[in-house]
């Protein structure tokens, strides 16, 4: 039966009585999907026992973001859990950020860039937490999904410059039938936004095919065009970058990446794939 926790003593007696068992933590924001689901499965290959933690995390949004339209699901994402979490780590806000609290982690490197350059506070906000909650379980592994692929690099480099104990393994994105990477922010869209937001992983796939044979330039730009063609009303950037380390590049003679951001509407989606 999943234990529900909401502080950190809690998480640490309860993590105690699993030992010495290996243990695993997937840091969710709730909304859980199906996306969310596989990187429970996925963590259960690697651990004995699944910790999820649920938290919204006020500072990896700006005032003029979603944090208070953020959907917030507790008993429904308690449902989707059931079978597969040992516990489910939801603290209150003050619970991580206890009054008083004046400690933030900046992460360079991956970090620069992309969505540096449109949410400037976003990463300090998500490598405090991140460390916060790696800290508080202490698990064998963590599991952060590819969908979101500059902060997995910045979490690998928060945990590699800090030599945490924890190994991270990025999971592949699961998309929708036609496509779509999943995401919580999925369902703010209308119908018809839905419907072009479908067009994102087709144009990532065209441009993809058009830089294996042109300049790396004019294919992002040409994605750009197709973007706003598609109907999306802001395209934040589309970017051929190095996999391992988001530099930039000129040629595809190591591995590469293709990231972009755009918008839908007033919602705002992420999407990338290996090159």
């Amino acid at each position: 039966m999943t234990q529900i926790i909401t502080t950190v003593a809690e998480l640490r007696a309860a993590l105690a009585q699993l030992k010495p068992t290996r243990t695993g933590l997937v840091p969710t924001m709730g909304a859980l999907h199906d996306g969310h689901v596989s990187l429970v499965q996925d963590a259960k290959k690697h651990c004995d026992h699944v910790v999820v933690s649920i938290f919204v995390n006020p500072t990896q949004f700006a005032p003029h973001e979603d944090f208070d339209a953020y959907p917030r699901t507790l008993d429904a994402d308690l449902k989707k859990l059931a079978d597969s979490a040992a516990i489910v780590f939801a603290p209150t806000a003050r619970e991580i950020y206890p009054d008083g609290f004046a400690t933030t982690i900046t992460v360079g490197g991956p970090s620069a860039g992309l969505e540096t350059d449109f949410r400037p506070h976003f990463f300090a906000g998500v490598a405090t937490v991140v460390a916060k909650l790696l800290l508080a379980a202490l698990p064998d592994v963590a599991m952060f999904g590819e969908k979101d692929y500059q902060q997995l690099l910045v979490v690998r480099r928060l945990v590699r410059d800090l030599a945490l104990p924890v190994t991270i393994i990025g999971v592949p994105t699961l998309r929708e039938a036609d496509g779509l990477a999943m995401s919580s922010r999925n369902a703010y869209l209308s119908a018809e936004e839905r419907r072009i937001a479908a067009n994102l992983n087709v144009i990532l796939k065209e441009t993809i095919a058009k830089a294996r044979n042109s300049d790396l330039r004019a294919a992002e730009a040409g994605a750009i065009e197709a973007l706003w063609k598609a109907g999306f009303s802001h395209v934040d950037y589309v970017a051929i970058r190095d996999a391992e380390s988001l530099d930039h590049i000129t040629t595809l003679e190591r591995p590469a990446r293709i990231l972009a951001a755009v918008k839908v509407g007033s919602t705002r989606l992420i999407d990338n794939m290996a090159i």
